[in-house]
């Protein structure tokens, strides 16, 4: 069997990481040259760019105006583990694991936070638990997206309308890409990093008015560090709500930020946003669909993510290999893309099954989606024959 020949066609923009992702199209640094550096983001102008960054994401994404919004440390994980330190303990909890993040979430709950009445509702990578065994009257902690499984949330019906518990939602890899049923929601996070392509190390925080009655009417029996606090004196700290972080946030990153909420709002909005990325998975689900070697990790088509596409491979040679060698034969063919200038950080996350995983938010290009697709195809043949070759010897 001869070595096939490489595509005639590359993408015109290669990145296809999960995190940090692509810059929008046609981006230059040149879109940061209105940065506030060297001022105080305490200062008047500064701070006004850090309410404008919470208002234009406000707008975009529908959010209720009795909602509040507030830019937080830490990315995703930051703002996260903020709403759990500082709203559960209250009711029972339970927690949806079906990938690494989620289950990092039913971890620090049951093993950080030691919540006696903490259920996890947990399923294998390619799947989502029982969501029929969501009680209404729990706390419920969730991601709307499984970032490292491909797998999302489809709807929120069983979520009831008449919930005691608050619902708190991880939404960094849906947030701008897939609409957020914020009726059935109370706390809702995201980071920069992700659909708008910005730069990491800020997490956003939004707060239903149930969750900001839980922060005023409940007191945690652990103590906060600062960076968690979000009340003071029994009141909510109004200000990170208006632009006042608690920590000392990057006026370079506030810049790019407004650069990729202003291009979302240029483009159509959030309809846009995610038809975007929609187009992206179709692209991708027609390439799977044409051929036997490759599937995605997702087992229900309805779930499968419009963002984090995560796929495997199904081919009967590999399936019964060691899992050690799946795994080296999987980063083989996303080292060989990354080698030919195609694609990087592409394979599958590391506490996932062996795979790839390609990012399909709205700053990636469907076209440079289509151009990648061949070069799967030419990766994978090279693998085939290094391993037909190492069986001959």
């Amino acid at each position: 069997m001869a070595d096939a020949a490489k595509p005639d066609i590359r993408p015109h923009n290669p990145d296809f990481s999960s995190g940090p992702c692509a810059k929008r199209p046609g981006y230059s640094l040149a879109a940061l040259e209105g940065a506030l550096l060297g001022r105080s983001h305490r200062a008047k102008e500064p701070k006004a760019r850090l309410a404008e960054v919470i208002e234009r994401s406000k707008t975009l994404l529908g959010m209720p105006a009795d909602w509040r919004l507030g830019i937080v440390p830490a990315s995703d994980t930051g703002a996260v583990e903020m709403a759990l330190w500082s709203l559960l303990g209250a009711r029972p909890v339970d927690v949806l694991a079906f990938e690494s993040f989620s289950e990092a979430w039913a971890t620090d709950i049951v093993k950080q936070l030691k919540l006696k009445d903490a259920r996890v509702l947990a399923a294998p990578y390619g799947k989502l638990p029982d969501l029929a065994a969501v009680d209404p009257a729990h706390d419920v902690v969730l991601a709307w997206n499984g970032t490292t499984s491909g797998v999302r949330l489809t709807n929120a019906d069983f979520i009831s309308a008449n919930r005691e518990g608050l619902v708190i939602c991880d939404a960094t890899s849906a947030a701008f890409a897939m609409d957020l049923p914020w009726h059935k929601l109370d706390v809702v996070t995201w980071s920069w990093q992700k659909v708008l392509g910005g730069e990491a190390g800020h997490g956003m925080l939004a707060l239903s008015p149930r969750a900001v009655e839980r922060l005023l009417t409940y007191k945690p029996a652990w103590p906060l560090p600062k960076i968690f606090r979000l009340t003071s004196g029994g009141k909510l700290t109004e200000g990170i709500f208006k632009g006042e972080t608690i920590n000392t946030p990057s006026m370079l990153c506030v810049e790019d930020a407004l650069d990729g909420l202003r291009w979302a709002e240029g483009i159509g909005g959030l309809p846009a946003l995610i038809a975007r990325s929609e187009a992206n998975l179709a692209a991708i689900a027609d390439f799977v669909g044409a051929r036997d070697w490759i599937d995605f990790l997702a087992e229900d088509p309805k779930t499968r993510s419009c963002t984090s596409i995560c796929l495997k491979i199904v081919a009967p040679w590999f399936t019964v290999l060691e899992a050690d060698q799946q795994a080296e034969a999987a980063k083989k063919i996303s080292s060989l893309l990354e080698k030919a200038g195609v694609a990087y950080d592409i394979a599958a996350y590391r506490d996932a099954p062996p795979g790839l995983r390609i990012w399909g938010g709205a700053t990636v290009e469907t076209d440079d989606i289509v151009a990648l697709l061949p070069w799967l195809d030419w990766a994978y043949t090279q693998v085939v024959l290094e391993v037909s070759r190492q069986a001959a010897e």
